[in-house]
């Protein structure tokens, strides 16, 4: 294990020096006496960490539990005597706050604890610990009531696994490095991020087609919800949560299997430690242009991707009027699309390098935000529609295809950036800067989205600022170098 010392001097390491294939191969005991874990099965088992992971997102976030919830909300404020718009945005508000409220303590925490881990020369337990937090939270989301009296508290239970899910990430992403040497990472950083989209689908559609219920009470496929679930009192749509927990505690399995911290490294190093090398790490910043100006590019890329995501579902619940089945269906289409386009991305990553990608992404994005906030079920860029035109939402179906596929990519290329800018000798000290650009401002697209929603009126108007969010990501990525900090 390194150092304290020689990890809170590790940023002004040339990255020029560090080993072309930072692989480690620990063994493991069995019955046989020792068997190495190949190479192979190592980023098969990282790769099992994202296919695990990604339905806390694709089925909680963004395409099932987060419409129900702003569905629950709308309800609960309407019979509380709010009209149907104020309703709506009220909803959207309560949504909007939960996620600023999460994206705080997620921006606080991330990079103390990447340095923490650094200094403890450890990540597999941090990893296992957040992960009892991620079963933990998404499992009690089973007791969000239709009537909406509990939102509060299911609110806190899905903060909890949402917290658990984005520091797994962080850890899990600083062992991107250990996989590959430069010319790898790209391609692998793309197919494992194409695994998990897969995953999430294929979770998606089993949700879809045995228990989320539709308003005669049958699933997708025409069935009642399995195992006797009450179509009457939600509990098929409810079980997302329990289903989500079961779903990565088995899949995690290969993942602590297969991937090991170096047996040889020692735990040492104190909380006093972590905050020096955070403090140092932050402080070298300064030295390193391209890396602080990529750091606060994703700041606000990502953040505003995280708001897609997060009220993607919420809007075509609130602004287009589509249940639950409508909106599974978006997210089967637009997870196809994020798998395919993070795998094609992947190759362009290896042939471009990861910036062109990125910038290709974001331009993208921009344009898909701009459509989604000048159209409503009445009209679209001003254009008025005939009374119940299916064209709104060919258009949001489309627009989702572009959403999953270029977020996709944007995810992929970037975790392949910051490798490229990723000192060795620190790889979770430099993923916890990493972490804390993509939530240092975690709140600010909810709280942007939030207030905007509030002053409006209008839960449709209300997610512009996301459009200004990538605008800034956009220009900040004038000052990074494609190929990172290889002289300072």
């Amino acid at each position: 294990m390194a150092s304290a010392a020689k990890s809170k001097c590790a940023l002004t390491e040339p990255l020029r020096n560090r080993p072309k294939n930072r692989l480690m191969t620990p063994t493991i005991k069995n019955g046989a006496g020792m068997a190495e874990i190949s190479k192979r099965k190592r980023i098969w088992g990282w790769w099992f960490f994202d296919w695990a992971s990604q339905p806390y997102h694709t089925l909680l976030v963004t395409f099932v539990f987060g419409p129900y919830f702003a569905g629950v909300a709308a309800e609960y404020y309407l019979n509380a005597g709010l009209g149907s718009d104020a309703a709506d945005a009220r909803a959207q508000t309560v949504w909007a706050n939960c996620m600023t409220i999460v994206g705080l303590i997620i921006a606080f925490g991330a990079p103390l604890m990447g340095a923490m881990a650094d200094v403890s020369g450890r990540r597999i337990p941090w990893i296992f610990g957040f992960s009892i937090m991620y079963a933990v939270g998404s499992a009690a989301l089973w007791y969000t009531l239709p009537d909406g009296s509990n939102m509060w508290l299911m609110l806190s239970a899905f903060g909890l696994g949402f917290v658990g899910a984005e520091y797994a990430l962080i850890f899990a992403n600083s062992q991107l490095p250990d996989l590959g040497d430069d010319s790898e990472v790209g391609e692998i950083s793309g197919s494992g991020f194409a695994f998990g989209y897969f995953g999430g689908l294929i979770s998606l559609a089993i949700m879809l087609a045995l228990f989320v219920e539709q308003g005669n009470g049958k699933t997708l496929i025409g069935m009642d919800p399995v195992f006797g679930l009450d179509a009457a009192a939600r509990e098929g749509t409810r079980f997302v949560g329990p289903f989500t927990a079961v779903w990565f505690i088995l899949f995690m399995i290969p993942y602590f299997l297969w991937v090991r911290d170096d047996p040889d490294v020692e735990k040492k190093g104190s909380v006093k430690e972590a905050l020096q090398l955070l403090v140092k790490s932050v402080s070298n910043l300064r030295n390193r242009v391209s890396l602080a100006s990529y750091l606060g590019s994703s700041m606000f890329y990502r953040d505003a991707l995280n708001g897609l995501y997060t009220f993607g579902g919420v809007y075509a619940r609130l602004v287009l009027e589509w249940d639950l089945i409508k909106i599974g269906v978006f997210g089967i289409v637009s997870v196809l699309a994020a798998a395919a386009f993070a795998w094609l991305g992947g190759k362009l990553d290896k042939k471009y390098g990861p910036k062109p990608v990125i910038l290709v992404a974001i331009w993208v994005l921009i344009f898909v935000c701009i459509t989604v906030v000048m159209m409503d079920r009445t009209q679209i860029y001003g254009i008025a529609l005939p009374e119940g035109s299916g064209l709104p939402d060919l258009v949001f179906f489309g627009c989702g295809v572009l959403i999953g596929g270029m977020g996709g990519i944007l995810q992929s290329a970037s975790r392949s950036l910051m490798v490229r800018h990723t000192d060795p000798a620190a790889p979770v000290e430099s993923f916890g800067l990493y972490g804390l650009s993509g939530r240092a401002t975690a709140f600010a697209a909810p709280l942007l989205i939030g207030i905007a929603t509030t002053l409006t009126g209008s839960a449709r108007l209300g997610v512009s600022p996301i459009v200004l969010l990538f605008i800034l990501g956009l220009f900040l990525m004038r000052w990074v170098k494609p190929e990172g900090d290889q002289s300072r």
